[in-house]
Order: structure tokens, then C-alpha cells, then sequence
């Protein structure tokens, strides 16, 4: 297998810098949600969510990625008000026990604006800025790091027969135009990461060939989100319900940052990928052992 270097970025975080490439980071999931498709729910109030949050930060997360707003496949959109009430608290709540950095998942620039004000230090915009025109202002006003993800349509409509001529190129050409679009709109490029979107438009042929060819990616010279964790395709190759898909999640996290050199891994069982971050870090670089 070859093995190319993975170059090393730093975010700019309210008070201190997070720095990407020398080990992968592991961003642990928090969904505030009714309906995801991996947690049913199980911390859609905000005791228990608070409670999960901090459960993620002892098993090792380096950074949490909260939301509330499920995206995944035919999900309809919620309100601002029912986005805001799901997530403010358990931002306050946390950032009141721990500065670990928070990422808010949200394509609305109400939410990201209050949950920057909350505490939040990222957003992570599944739409890439093309849901909410407001959003691109609220990201550079703020300054803070930005996750742009690719879709194929909206979470409602976009495993409706995806379909893609060349399927690398046209995303790597999406993320390009969607990274030009912000820093056009005063959003610093060294502050923009960027995520393929498994599971986002794509059928399980697609997802696949993004993770074998994962490296393709770092000709954008961005950070590289990977967010497989327990995603229909693994299902699919499987034959696992999706409670069962730790073991093939962790393959597909291992072969983006050995092969691929995915920067962040984003995940549901932070403890469990931990291990499988370390261990393919150190087969990246055996000499440090």
C-alpha cells in the first residue's frame, strides 16, 4: 500500500488552536434529535444528551459535533425555534464542565449564530452554506472553523437514484466551488475543512470508492472529514442492523487515515474508534515506534 504524507493543518479556535495531522482527531457524535437513524432518539432530551456529551469526553473525544436536526435519508427539516431548543442548553451545559471544542451541526445561521454564542467554536454545514444565505456572513463574522460537506440534493430527496458521471471529480469540483463560494464571502480558507458526505447522495458502490480513493481529496490542500460511523453501506456489505456495524465502521475509518489520511474521524463509539485511530496512525508512521 502506498502511503502519502498527510499535511498538517491548524484551526483558530476562540482561545487556542487545533491542531490537525499529527494524530487523527475523533470527533464524537451528540445527536439532540427524535429521529436519527443510529441513536433512535435515546438523547433527544436535554438531561440525558448533556449526560451523553460527557460520557463522550471520558471516553476520549477530541472534539463533539452536536446537532438537532436529523439528515438522514427522507428526513424533513425542523423548525429554527425546535433546532435551538434542542441544542442551546446542551452546548451551555457542557461548555460549562468542559472547554473541549464544540461543533454545531446545523445548515441554519440562526442556530449557528446562537450556538457560537453559547459556546459552540465550529460549524458543520451539511449543505455547505447553500440552505441559509445568511450563513456564510454568520461563519465569517464569527471566524470560526468550517466543516463544508457534500450532498446530492437534500437529506429528503437524495438516495432518490443518485447518479454521478464522474463521481471523485464532481465532488472534488463541488467542495472546490463551495470553499471559493465562502472565502469569496470573507471566510479564511485556513479555517475550512472539508467532508466527502458517505451516505449523502450516494449508493454503496459510491461510498466505497470515495474511502478506497480518499487521498484523491487533498489535491483541495483542506483538512478531510470522514463521517462513516454505522452508515447503510456498511449495513449493506454486512448484512448488520445498524447496532452491529461497529466492526466494518472501524475498517472504513482505518483504510481513510492509513490509504486516505483523513484528519478527523467522526464517529458514534468514540472508545472504540480511539483504538482504531491510534493503530492506524501508528501504521502511517511505524517510525515513531
Amino acid at each position: 500500500m502506498s502511503i502519502a504524507p498527510r499535511k498538517c493543518y491548524s484551526l483558530r479556535l476562540d482561545s487556542k488552536r487545533l491542531d490537525l495531522g499529527q494524530r487523527t482527531l475523533v470527533m464524537g457524535i451528540l445527536n439532540v434529535t427524535e429521529d436519527s437513524f443510529s441513536d433512535g432518539g435515546r438523547f433527544h432530551d436535554s438531561h440525558s444528551a448533556v449526560q451523553h456529551g460527557l460520557d463522550l469526553i471520558v471516553a476520549g473525544a477530541d472534539i463533539l459535533d452536536i446537532g438537532g436536526e436529523s439528515t438522514r435519508p427522507g428526513s424533513e427539516p425542523v423548525s429554527v425555534e425546535t433546532e435551538l431548543d434542542r441544542v442551546i442548553p446542551v452546548i451551555e451545559a457542557i461548555r460549562e464542565s468542559s472547554d473541549i471544542p464544540i461543533s454545531i451541526d446545523t445548515t441554519k445561521a440562526e442556530v449557528a449564530r446562537q450556538a457560537i454564542a453559547a459556546g459552540a467554536d465550529m460549524v458543520n454545514d451539511v449543505s455547505a452554506l447553500r440552505f441559509d444565505d445568511d450563513m456564510v456572513e454568520v461563519v465569517a463574522q464569527s471566524e470560526v472553523p468550517l466543516i463544508l460537506m457534500h450532498m446530492l440534493g437534500t437529506p429528503r430527496t437524495m438516495q432518490q437514484a443518485p447518479f454521478y458521471a464522474s463521481l471523485l471529480s464532481e465532488i472534488i469540483a463541488f467542495l472546490e466551488e463551495r470553499a471559493h463560494f465562502a472565502t469569496k464571502h470573507g471566510v479564511d480558507r485556513e479555517q475550512i475543512l472539508i467532508d466527502p458526505g458517505i451516505g449523502f447522495g450516494k449508493t454503496v458502490a459510491h461510498n466505497l470508492t470515495i474511502i478506497r480513493d480518499l487521498r484523491v481529496f487533498s489535491c483541495l490542500d483542506l483538512p478531510i472529514v470522514i463521517g462513516a460511523s454505522r452508515k447503510r453501506f456498511i449495513g449493506s456489505v454486512l448484512d448488520r442492523p445498524v447496532e452491529d456495524r461497529e466492526v466494518g465502521t472501524g475498517v472504513v475509518n482505518a483504510v481513510s487515515i492509513v490509504a486516505g489520511g483523513a484528519h478527523i474521524i467522526r464517529v458514534h463509539d468514540v472508545e472504540w474508534h480511539r483504538q482504531v485511530a491510534a493503530m492506524a496512525d501508528a501504521l502511517r508512521d511505524p517510525q515513531d515506534w
